[in-house]
């Protein structure tokens, strides 16, 4: 049977299977899903555990001799093979396949490795364990689910994250759900338990940031070009990872989009401010950014930032710190349409 990683705790609650592969290129989540399996098995009288580090050179027989073998000290046992390289090669997949087709009643089967290449997940040794027992994959998560995970990551150490901290956190943290869980416990460790709110995860999380972001931002819906340019320089000076800032720039443009997109289809300016909820004391600073630009040119905007996140990635090939620059300076400058190189230019 095929399984993820967050279908594993629903599995292990109706008991365990003769054989286990985890496997998948999220290390957090191939570790979790080994624990889960492991303490389950203790919980289930699988006191016994033997280990095989099955590297080049590793000798199957002795995995053919603990599963033949009686325990001298517990009835159920657990033996796990770890497959550094995912390939256990002829001997191995033969013995995993013998295993498979005759798992011993006192035993359960843990075989773990990263990342398998397509070839080897339709591997005959693959297909047996699946047969008889479960296969757990941990892929990275898209974007949507990840932020997801974030907050029922955190509701689990007592937090309660609005649906922007966990939106940063899962930006931040996009291809590396480790990075994401040591920034929740350090949330937890800081505030214990409780509502996080946006500037406290900033605060905490992201040092060098600080406040600064949030300057940032003001400083471009305010129109000041200098402020703008003499922040976002500080902060690459300071360090700040460029993803926080497409983060901040992302998040009020997407908003600004939105608003302006609605005025343009003749809902009025105060109106569309207070069905946003902005706060009174931002207000002006909303006024005076959806004044200088239309729709049009904040999409084109919002439309560069995405591929500024791209270069951040490694996708594309850019400078992300030079558009960065040129896209805060668009957003503090004039309104009206902006050619796509433009954007993409030296400043």
């Amino acid at each position: 049977m095929r399984l993820s990683p967050e279908q594993l705790g629903a599995h292990l609650g109706g008991g365990l299977a003769p054989t286990y592969l985890v496997y998948g290129d999220e290390p957090l989540q191939v570790r979790e899903s080994l624990d889960a399996i492991r303490g389950a098995a203790r919980g289930q009288g699988y006191q016994e555990r033997q280990v095989f580090d099955a590297e080049r050179g590793f000798d199957w027989s002795a995995l053919r001799g603990e599963a033949g073998s009686l325990s001298l000290f517990a009835a159920k046992r657990v033996l796990e093979v770890r497959l550094p390289s995912g390939k256990p090669g002829d001997d191995g997949a033969k013995a995993l396949r013998e295993y498979a087709q005759e798992p011993p009643s006192d035993l359960v089967l843990l075989v773990s490795c990263g990342k398998l290449e397509s070839s080897a997940q339709r591997s005959a040794w693959v297909k047996a364990l699946d047969q008889a027992g479960a296969v757990i994959q941990a892929r990275p998560l898209d974007r949507r689910r990840l932020t997801r995970w974030v907050g029922q990551r955190a509701a689990t150490k007592g937090l309660e994250l609005s649906g922007e901290v966990a939106e940063l956190l899962a930006e931040r943290g996009e291809g590396n759900m480790l990075a994401c869980a040591q920034e929740i416990d350090k949330l937890a460790l800081l505030y214990g338990r409780g509502a996080i709110g946006l500037e406290q995860a900033v605060a905490a999380v992201f040092d060098n940031a600080r406040y600064t972001l949030f300057a940032l931002v003001d400083g471009a819906l305010a129109g000041d070009r200098a402020r703008t340019v003499k922040i976002l320089y500080g902060l690459r000076a300071e360090g700040t990872e460029p993803i926080l800032v497409t983060w901040a720039l992302g998040r009020e443009l997407r908003v600004l989009c939105t608003m302006a997109q609605e005025i343009a289809r003749g809902t009025g300016l105060e109106r569309t401010l207070a069905a946003h909820r902005v706060w009174d004391s931002r207000k002006d600073l909303y006024r005076q950014a959806l004044k200088r630009h239309d729709p049009a040119g904040l999409l084109l905007m919002l439309r560069a930032l995405g591929q500024v996140d791209r270069v951040i990635k490694g996708d594309r090939v850019g400078d992300a710190w030079a558009t960065l620059a040129r896209l805060g300076l668009r957003l503090a400058g004039s309104g009206g349409a902006v050619a796509p190189h433009e954007l993409h230019s030296t400043v």
